[in-house]
């Protein structure tokens, strides 16, 4: 078993005019909503619900993997000034379960020199490995590195350590709020355990039928529904 690293994430040099905001406007996910959120550049906003309540699908309209009304931005530039894989490059999606389409684990970075590898625990070598001996874990930890190739401005992670153990969840947390320091990132960050959203997130939500509630007030009246914003 390769030992995890807890170094400081690998150095970023990255060109950034702007600022990464975020703004989600009366989004409607197959029905859903409307939703309305804001997240500033830098900020980690937690997202709660429960199981069916729609998290995963406002992140795939979020993405635009998924039909839907209402519009995104990023920047105040509409998504739609963007192409499909710039839009998600730059608003990258880490879902529950990540794709691999190819036999090899190198095959599905656009470089196989990522310096992701060393921090999530693994070597150079990892490259090589076939998919199909991966663990749900590994896969998780991998998909991360791969996403974070691109350096995206927006990190929208639909519970990215659930499949992994105590002290694995705390690198993997370490190494996104480094990330989100260092290059300014919005995350958008779903997960369902309390004590995890209090420690990742600047601000806690908790996902209604039609908006967003405060999740502090554990169900009591918190934002207006469909408008929470930044304060």
């Amino acid at each position: 078993m390769v030992a995890l690293c807890l170094d400081k994430i690998p150095e970023m040099k990255l060109e950034r005019p702007n600022m990464n905001y975020l703004h989600v406007n009366d989004v409607r996910p197959h029905g859903r909503g409307p939703y309305s959120l804001n997240i500033a550049a830098g900020e980690c906003v937690s997202l709660s619900g429960p199981s069916g309540s729609g998290k995963s699908l406002l992140l795939r309209a979020i993405a635009d993997l998924d039909p839907h009304d209402g519009d995104v931005f990023l920047d105040n530039l509409p998504r739609s000034t963007f192409t499909a894989p710039q839009w998600r490059k730059q608003v990258a999606l880490l879902p529950v379960e990540s794709q691999w389409w190819l036999d090899d684990v190198g095959g599905h970075f656009p470089d196989t020199d990522c310096p992701w590898l060393k921090p999530l625990g693994f070597t150079h070598k990892t490259m090589q490995w076939q998919v199909s001996r991966l663990s749900s874990g590994e896969k998780q930890r991998l998909a991360l590195a791969r996403a974070l190739m691109n350096h995206p401005r927006v990190l929208l992670l639909d519970e990215p350590t659930a499949s992994l153990d105590p002290q694995t969840i705390g690198i993997v947390e370490k190494l996104i709020t480094d990330y989100r320091n260092e290059t300014q990132a919005a995350v958008l960050w779903v997960s369902h355990d309390a004590q995890q959203a209090a420690r990742v997130g600047n601000r806690q939500l908790k996902l209604t039928a039609h908006g967003f509630s405060d999740h502090i007030d554990d169900g009591a009246d918190g934002a207006h529904p469909g408008s929470e914003n930044i304060a």
